[in-house]
């Protein structure tokens, strides 16, 4: 399934990894509150929100960002400290109620560690009952747990399930390579590059994975 509607429990974080514009994420953003985590408050302005709280070191925060936005409530840490901006940001939210959050910036940028930090992060907080997608606009993201569940992504678009440990009943449908209660061990490359026909149905018995899609990417249709 992808995210409940937007609500007063949905929240975008800003993070500082690329980020295109797209329609999917114009309507992951529409209705959700934002919080921003430093440099990703620079796409505050491109998504056309006002983001309620801007936390971080504030070390990848531009003089002219800070003047762009003075009337943002700033929550200031020192870069000396035990979290990253992205992992105080969505503390924030979640103490404002968050239950579904879009992790926006979250892939891709000059940081591999951040981004894969971001992913590791996504399935923690995915165990721990938040709903969590990840998005740089191009790409997008979600956790995989045991449990069955859908993601709605366009027919011909590409996507390919990554095991961040063995996978036992893995069932992936509607799509061009299906499987059923397949095994996957840890670090095989046989879910890689998959072919979604339309909305993807997927089961997991055990194991921990992330789905990563191109939605835009009709290469495979």
């Amino acid at each position: 399934m992808t995210l409940p509607a937007p609500t007063d429990q949905t929240f975008v974080v800003l993070l500082g990894g690329a980020l295109q514009p797209t329609p999917r994420l114009a309507a992951d953003v529409a209705g959700a509150r934002v919080v921003a985590a430093d440099g990703g408050m620079r796409h505050a302005k491109t998504l056309g929100v006002t983001p309620e709280i801007w936390v971080g070191d504030f070390d990848s925060t531009p003089p002219d960002l800070l003047a762009a936005w003075p009337d943002i409530e700033r929550q200031p840490y020192p870069v000396a400290k035990n979290e990253t901006d992205g992992a105080i940001a969505v503390s924030a939210a979640t103490e404002r109620g968050a239950k579904n959050i879009v992790l926006a910036g979250a892939l891709g940028g000059e940081r591999s560690d951040h981004a894969l930090m971001h992913l590791l992060h996504a399935v923690s907080l995915e165990e721990q009952g938040f709903s969590i997608k990840l998005t740089s606009g191009e790409e997008e993201a979600w956790p995989l747990l045991p449990g069955s569940r859908e993601i709605d992504l366009p027919k011909g678009s590409l996507f390919s399930v990554l095991g961040l440990s063995p996978l036992a009943g893995l069932d992936i449908g509607n799509v061009r390579y299906p499987l059923t209660n397949f095994s996957l061990p840890f670090g095989a490359s046989r879910t890689i590059s998959n072919v979604a026909e339309g909305a993807i149905r997927l089961s997991l018995a055990s194991g921990r994975a992330i789905l990563i899609a191109r939605p835009y990417d009709l290469s495979g249709a």
